[in-house]
C-alpha cells in the first residue's frame, strides 16, 4: 500500500484491510471483488490484485510461510528487487539493501549524482552505494531509518537539511547549488487528456448502476464503474452536471456527468446482464470501485442535496 502512496493516506485502508484479512490464508481465500472493495479509493489497483495473487502463491507453494530468499520473493506478483530486500531486512534481519524512491533521492543528493535518476548508470551507482552502506549489525533498523529519512527529512521539494543527520558530508548540501536540483530527472511526457461522459443511473431508493469490470487489468481492471453511455431510452429525467477533472497517473480526464433518475417500476430491474446496483447509503455494501465513483456521487450530492 505504501508504494506510491503516503502513510497518512494508507493508515485507514491498512487497518480495515488487516481487520478483514488478518492472515495470509484469509486473504488467499477471498474473492478478487472482496479484496478490491477494501482497496477502493487507494488507487494503483494492480497492487491489490498482485497482493491477492501473491497470498495465494504463498499458501499454495510455500505452505503459508513467506519465503526468505530474494529469488523466491521476486517470484511473487508485485514484488521487485527493492521490495524483496525490504522484506528480508525488516522481517528477517538479513543485510539486504533497498533502493526505493526515497532512498534513491537521499543517496543521489548525498553523492550529488549528476546522472539521470531513471538511467541504468544511476541505478548501478545507487544500488552499489546502498549495498555498501547497509548495516550488517542492525539491517532492519537501517532500512527503516533511510526510508524515513527520505520520507520526512530529505523530501522532494522542501528538504530539512538543517536537521538531517548526514548533512555534514552531503555533496548536494556542500555545493553552491540548491539541494532540490537532485535527483536529476528527465522531462516527463505530458499526460494524455481525454474527454468522457459518465452516466449515473439513479434508482428511486438511491442506488446507482455500476457496470461490471470487463477485464482484470488496466486503469480500472477488476473494478465496477459508471457506464459511459445511457443504458436505457425514454428516461424519466436526465440532468447534465457541470464537468469535473480527474487526474490519473498518466491521464487527465475531463468528465461530463449525466444523471438519469429512474422513477418507474420497470427501471428497478438490472439495466444489463453485467453490473450491479450500488447503494452508497448502505455502509455494509462493499463494492470494488474506483475513486471517481464516489467523486461523481459527491458532485451530484453537492448540487442536489440527496441522491433521490
Amino acid at each position: 500500500m505504501l508504494q506510491q502512496t503516503q502513510v497518512v493516506t494508507v493508515i485507514p485502508y491498512f487497518e480495515r484491510f488487516m481487520t478483514r484479512f488478518p492472515c495470509v490464508e484469509s486473504l488467499a481465500s477471498a474473492s478478487t471483488d472482496q479484496v478490491l472493495a477494501l482497496w477502493s479509493g487507494l488507487g494503483y489497483y494492480a497492487r491489490g490484485r498482485n497482493l491477492h495473487k501473491a497470498s495465494q502463491m504463498i499458501v499454495t507453494d510455500y505452505q503459508g510461510q513467506m519465503p526468505q530468499q530474494v529469488d523466491e520473493l521476486m517470484r511473487l506478483p508485485g514484488i521487485g528487487r527493492s521490495t524483496a530486500h525490504a522484506i528480508l531486512s525488516l522481517a528477517f534481519q538479513q543485510p539486504t539493501a533497498i533502493c526505493d524512491g526515497n532512498v534513491k533521492r537521499v543517496l543521489a543528493r548525498w553523492l550529488a549524482l549528476d546522472a539521470m535518476i531513471e538511467s541504468a548508470t544511476a541505478g548501478a551507482v545507487l544500488w552499489r552505494e546502498a549495498d555498501r552502506l547497509q548495516s550488517h549489525q542492525r539491517p532492519g533498523d537501517y532500512t527503516q531509518a533511510i526510508m524515513d529519512l527520505g520520507a520526512t527529512v530529505c523530501t522532494r521539494t522542501k528538504p530539512k537539511c538543517e536537521s538531517c543527520p548526514i548533512s555534514k558530508d552531503c555533496a548536494a548540501r556542500l555545493s553552491d547549488r540548491l539541494e532540490t536540483e537532485w535527483p536529476k530527472r528527465s522531462i516527463k511526457a505530458s499526460k494524455q487528456v481525454r474527454y468522457v461522459d459518465q452516466f449515473l443511473h439513479i434508482r428511486r431508493d438511491g442506488a446507482v448502476w455500476l457496470e461490471a469490470p470487463s477485464q482484470q487489468t488496466g486503469i480500472w481492471g477488476g473494478l465496477y464503474y459508471f457506464p459511459q453511455s445511457s443504458l436505457i431510452g425514454g428516461v424519466d429525467k436526465k440532468i447534465q452536471l457541470s464537468s469535473i477533472k480527474h487526474v490519473f497517473t498518466h491521464q487527465v480526464w475531463h468528465i461530463t456527468p449525466y444523471v438519469i433518475q429512474l422513477k418507474s417500476g420497470k427501471n428497478m430491474l438490472p439495466l444489463s446482464a453485467n453490473g450491479l446496483w450500488y447503494n452508497p447509503n448502505k455502509e455494509d455494501q462493499l463494492v470494488a470501485k474506483p475513486a471517481i465513483v464516489d467523486k461523481l456521487l459527491n458532485h451530484w450530492l453537492l448540487q442536489q442535496g440527496s441522491l433521490l
